[in-house]
Order: C-alpha cells, then structure tokens, then sequence
C-alpha cells in the first residue's frame, strides 16, 4: 500500500488552501473589529490650550474734554498815533523801543502862532462877555430889544468856542501817548512835515499780551468767556490765562471762529509774535485713564482696548478724550471694566481665556 503525502494531496486540492486563507481572514477582522467596540477611537485632533491673560479693573472718573490750539502772542493794546494838527516836527523826545508813561509827550510840533491867537481868542472874549453883561442890563430895564440882546449872546458863545479852539490846537503841536507801554516804531524825523492824519508813531502795551487763536465750530459752544487756558510757550514755560473774548462770527476761509486769551506778563517779559500752544477745557465726562501699551488694533485695524466678560475677550474702539504724557483719557467704557494689560496681542475678540487678575 502506497504512503499518504500531504503534499502531493494538497497539489491535488487547491482550494482547500483558499479556503484556509479566506478563514484565517475573517478571523483577523472579527478580532480587529471587537478590539475597535472595546477601546474608544483616539480623537485624530489635539485641542488647543486657551490662552492664559491679566487684567486690572479701572473705574471710571469725571474729567474733562480738552482741545490744544495754536497760536500767537499780540500786544494787549496797540495803537498807530497820527498827527492832528499840520506842522513840522521840531522835537522828538523818545526813541524807537523806549517805554514811555500815559500822557508822556513823543514828539513836537511846530506851534507857529497859535500861543498869539489864544491870547486874542481869550482878549476877544473879555470884549464879548462884557458886551453881554451890557446887553443884559439894558434888557432887564426895558432899554434893550430881545434882538440885540440875543446878538450878544451869541458873539459870547463864538468868544468862548474860539477860545477852545485855540486850546485844543496848541494842545495837539504835542503827541502824547495814550496809555503806557513801549514805542514800537516811529515814522518821522526831526524836521519832517506832517499832516493832519500822518502817521507819527505805533505804541504797543504788553503789560498783559493775548494769544490769538482759531476754534473749529464743533468746540464752539462749549468755551465761556473768563474759563482758564493753559498756556505753553516755544520754551516749555507753561502759564495760566482766561479766555477774554469769543467771536460769534466765523472766518468764511476756513469755518474756524477767532478767540482771545488774555495772561499776565511781568516786566513784559513775553514778546510779541512768538508760537504758543494753548490747552482749553471742554464738557465734563465718565473717562478712563489707560496706558498707551493696553490700547490694541482689532481685525479691521481699528484702534481700541480689549476688555473680559464672563473670561470672553470683547474689543472695544476708543472714544479718546483727552491724551497726556503717561496715559490717555478714553470714554465709552462704562463706569467700571476689565482691561486686559497683559496677553492681549495673543487673543481676539470672541476668545475664550483665562483670566487672572493683575496684582499690584
């Protein structure tokens, strides 16, 4: 009897090893498949850790609205003083920059024979009052008509208002200053004639100088005439004036209205026509002072603050009120809020965070 050979009967059979190896198969994937029922798939996505920032909670305090203008300082009082009466200019008496008292004479005219006319006009009228007395007398006893009694009356009134006329020309041979203050430019020489209306000098008080400046109209309303300015100079020097006048009349050039500060300048220090920068008070608001490095752009490049609710970063444009040298003022936050100081380049508005309160 032959042997058996496994071999040679498997040769024989071929799909007998077909059906081995789709059996061995099946059972791998029936096991892979209970292995997937018993563990919980592995979550292909890592979650991202949230970011972790600081905050300060500010309170709101009333401060106010401020505008910086700019302008120019002008004399307090100007004048251009001209000659009253015709002449030639015999004396001047000041030099161009000298200060000078009111009433202090500046220059001389020449007064030709206006001292001899006053004395006829003042001989004239001794003449004139005693022809009225006389007149008078007659009158009251019935020996005068009311005609020439009203002559006499009138050629006295003609003697006195020569006689003030005489006065008021030789009184005007002098120009004289009308207030204190320093002979900015004189436009004759000794020698020189002048007419009625020439110039002959410009004075210039700067006991107290005004600085000149433009407010646009949406500021306007908001100034009063006496409310405190501060004033600051090319030079740093700072000062304090009150606005003096506001014009009720815009420039048709640039829509802005003229206004006035008025401050106090001892030894008339303060020249005229220099720069100065002036700071003016508007209404009063709920403001919050913050640090330059907590304000942050959102999306859309909008400059803001970013501030925490419920540990949800909300972004909030800025109001600005006003802005000094170690902050800036920012309305429109409310009257009390979280801030975010510290991690708010690394967040948006939207984010969920944690918080952590900044300690001082």
């Amino acid at each position: 009897m032959a042997s058996f050979s496994f071999t040679r009967f498997i040769a024989a059979r071929p799909y007998i090893v077909s059906l081995v190896v789709v059996l061995l198969l099946s059972i791998w994937l029936g096991l892979g498949a209970l292995n997937a029922e018993e563990s919980p798939p592995e979550k292909s996505v890592q979650e991202v850790p949230l970011a972790k920032v600081a905050f300060e909670t500010f309170s709101a305090q009333k401060t106010y609205k401020s505008i910086d203008l700019y302008g120019r300082t002008a004399p307090d009082k100007e004048a251009k003083l001209g000659a009253e009466i015709a002449g030639k200019i015999v004396q001047l008496t000041v030099a161009k920059g000298e200060s000078v008292k009111r009433g202090q004479t500046i220059a001389q005219i020449d007064k030709g024979d206006l001292d001899i006319q006053l004395e006829r006009a003042r001989a004239m009228l001794k003449v004139r009052e005693k022809e009225f007395k006389a007149a008078q007398s007659l009158k009251d006893r019935g020996l005068q008509g009311e005609v020439a009694y009203t002559n006499a009356q009138a050629a006295l009134v003609e003697a006195k208002a020569m006689v003030s006329n005489a006065k008021i020309a030789l009184r005007n041979t002098s120009v004289t200053a009308p207030f204190s203050g320093i002979v900015d430019h004189l436009f004759i020489e000794k020698g020189d004639f002048v007419g009625v209306g020439d110039p002959v000098a410009s004075l210039i008080d700067l006991s107290n100088i005004v600085i000149e400046a433009d407010v646009s109209e949406r500021h306007i309303q908001d100034l009063t005439l006496g409310q405190s300015a501060k004033v600051t100079f090319i030079s740093g020097e700072s000062v304090a004036g009150k606005v003096r006048y506001i014009s009720r009349v815009s420039s048709p050039a640039t829509n802005t209205f003229p206004i006035e500060i008025a401050l106090a300048n001892p030894n008339q220090a303060i020249p005229a026509g220099i720069s100065a920068e002036v700071e003016l008070n508007l209404k009063q608001k709920l403001a919050i002072k913050v640090t330059p490095a907590m304000l942050a752009l959102d999306e859309s490049g909008n400059l803001g603050v970013k501030t925490l609710k419920a540990d949800k970063v909300h972004f909030i444009p800025i109001q600005l009120v006003k802005a000094e040298q170690d902050g800036v003022w920012l309305t429109g936050l409310g009257e009390q809020v979280d801030i975010i100081t510290t991690g708010q380049g690394f967040v948006r508005d939207g984010d969920q965070v944690i918080a952590v309160q900044k300690t001082l």
